[in-house]
């Protein structure tokens, strides 16, 4: 039968020469269903799903007791009298993570620099947005659990979860205009900026200054390197290891230190496209000037170094690291700690005292906290003539926007993780934080089924201006 998929540049393109054509081609097809899957913008969501659904099973099973032993394996280093020995669960959530906050960090500084935030006019409604959908949360939480051995979570309804808000607003398709999901992506910067100063501010104790002084080597030597022009990534990992240790010695969460080297990591490219152009021409133009059998395995090995190099400098040091460590985040890490994270048991008895409060102030933060607080700070920016509100948007957009807002997973569990030790408590707040971003997820389906039209729909035209007109602010 003839192949109907288009064949891919790596089908066309010949073996290596120790390759077994047969094994070649049987792991080429096997790659392609893959590479097909990784392309899909919401296929991080899909795997965070399919990762809570296997730890929420498995905690739920006979087999649970093996669960909890391998969130407590004992992962480690030893070398001679001195050892390094942490469990599974923490390497996940302490160690892994911070890379997570790495890219988060440099996501930000992007965004600043030459993003949706490098604006004020562009960065105030999803400011405006990110801000109310912070405060009312907040305030719901202490409302619903203001006992003093519950407070502490006040931080858990606060972030919205990117990967399984844009995975929503994906399933919408066309009904999603750009805009939304540029002010979706804006608003979910300035979130998880929020939530990285509460975590910083709030949820770390027992400072010891020791530790912010080691901290702050590593950030030197960064800065340091900076100055004197070093362009190679490896280099930096030695003092991004140390500030990561010396934050973590000074007992704020080590996360922290991610997003510092993050927000240090330069967004400005070297060469830029044009300077890659130049220097590639250059290169392939003494090369063509030579006869290809008087070339050198010296010759060619300094001009692929060139080429190398002006491939690397092509783009910013942040726009490369995104890019390459986005896969291993979205589709590794976050997973990973959904799997080591999500597992809740299920008490078939009502959750009562303590417990019920942290569940309560957890759901009703996120499920009805963030669209009141997103939809009600945008209204009011949009009122007071603060903000402009995009093109192809109305108040319909913002109220879809505000309700897949209350999608909060990653930064939410992490958040409860820090806020509670009584174990009780962090599987009310996990229950919580995952019943009400399955109620937000499936309401912003339906809502956005409802409220937003596909422009390829000609009566859902005039229906988007009529609801434009009757919505204008």
């Amino acid at each position: 039968m003839a192949d109907v998929l288009p064949r891919s540049d790596s089908a066309l393109r010949p073996a290596p020469p120790e390759a077994w054509e047969p094994l070649l081609r049987l792991a080429r097809r096997t790659a392609r269903p893959l590479e097909r899957f990784l392309q899909i913008e919401a296929a991080s969501g899909v795997l965070l799903l399919v990762a809570t659904l296997i730890a929420l099973l498995w905690a739920n099973s006979p087999w649970a007791v093996t669960y909890q032993r391998l969130l407590d394996t004992s992962l480690g280093l030893r070398i001679g009298g001195w050892g390094f020995e942490r469990s599974l669960s923490w390497f996940v959530n302490d160690a892994l993570m911070v890379l997570f906050f790495f890219v988060v960090g440099m996501e930000i500084r992007r965004e600043v620099d030459h993003g949706e935030l490098s604006q004020w006019k562009r960065a105030l409604l999803p400011l405006a947005a990110a801000f109310g959908g912070m405060i009312v949360p907040a305030l719901l939480y202490l409302l619903m659990a203001g006992a003093a051995a519950t407070r502490s979570g006040w931080g858990v309804p606060m972030a919205t979860d990117i990967a399984f808000a844009i995975g929503v607003l994906t399933l919408l398709g066309p009904r999603v205009p750009p805009a939304l999901r540029v002010l979706l992506l804006a608003l979910a910067v300035i979130d998880d900026l929020g939530a990285i100063l509460v975590i910083a501010l709030f949820y770390s104790s027992d400072l010891v200054l020791s530790g912010f002084a080691v901290a702050a080597a590593g950030i030197a030597a960064i800065l340091l390197l900076q100055r004197s022009g070093v362009r190679h990534k490896a280099l930096y990992v030695p003092p991004a290891v140390v500030a990561w240790a010396g934050i973590y010695a000074a007992g704020v969460h080590p996360t922290i230190a991610g997003v510092l080297v993050g927000l240090l990591t330069p967004v400005r490219a070297w060469l830029g496209p044009g300077g890659f152009v130049q220097d590639l021409q250059q290169q392939l133009g003494e090369l063509l000037a030579q006869p290809s059998h008087s070339v050198s395995p010296s010759q060619l090995s300094a001009h692929l170094r060139a080429i190398n190099r002006a491939r690397r400098e092509a783009m910013s040091p942040a726009e490369a690291l995104i890019e390459a460590l986005h896969p291993w985040v979205a589709f590794l890490i976050m997973p990973l700690f959904a799997l080591t994270n999500a597992g809740v048991q299920l008490d078939s008895n009502a959750p009562t005292g303590p417990a019920l409060a942290v569940l309560s102030g957890s759901s009703i933060g996120l499920l009805i906290g963030k669209p009141l607080g997103i939809l009600l700070a945008c209204l009011v920016a949009l009122r007071l003539r603060m903000a402009v509100l995009p093109r192809d948007l109305s108040v319909r957009h913002l109220l879809v926007l505000g309700v897949v807002g209350g999608v909060g997973f990653t930064m939410s569990l992490f958040i409860a993780q820090l806020a509670f030790t009584d174990p009780k408590l962090l599987a009310a707040a996990k229950l919580g934080i995952l019943g009400a971003s399955l109620c937000a997820g499936t309401l912003s389906l339906i809502l956005g089924r409802l409220l937003l039209q596909s422009p390829s729909d000609p009566h859902g035209a005039a229906s988007a201006d009529e609801a434009e007109s009757s919505t204008e602010l």
